[in-house]
Order: structure tokens, then C-alpha cells, then sequence
């Protein structure tokens, strides 16, 4: 997944799996796109391209509210 915004990419080729249930951490330094991607798995925000799929449903332009995801902070 790519997300720019302007000139500036904030994901390159961004790719993530986590298995349904799964309970992980996204760390990374400053300013690195993790905030970026998780508005984007979460529909927050829309990538600039690819796609964010739930198992075999691509839901990249599926409203927030219709994703069934949950995001702690």
C-alpha cells in the first residue's frame, strides 16, 4: 500500500498480515507511517494505491463503521 500526501509518501509498499484474533504491536520510530497505516486498516483514511482486504474482502473503500476492526491505543 502507498499513502502520499502531497509530495511526501508516508507508506512505500506498506504490507502487513495479521491473522484474525491476533493481537499485535506496530513500532517503529518518529514520523515512520505507523499512524498512516493503521488509519488505513482502520478507514481513516484511503491509501493513494493498493488494497487493504479482511480475509478475502477487499474493504479499501468500505465506510469505517461497515469494517469490523478495532483499534487501541
Amino acid at each position: 500500500m502507498i499513502k502520499e500526501y502531497g509530495d511526501v509518501r508516508a507508506l512505500d509498499n506498506a504490507s502487513i498480515a495479521i491473522e484474525k484474533g491476533e493481537l499485535f504491536f506496530l513500532l517503529g520510530s518518529s514520523g515512520c507511517g505507523k499512524t498512516t497505516l493503521l488509519r488505513c486498516i482502520a478507514g481513516l483514511e484511503t491509501p493513494t494505491s493498493g488494497r487493504i482486504f479482511y480475509g478475502d474482502m477487499d474493504v479499501t473503500k468500505l465506510p469505517t463503521h461497515k469494517r469490523e476492526a478495532a483499534m487501541n491505543c
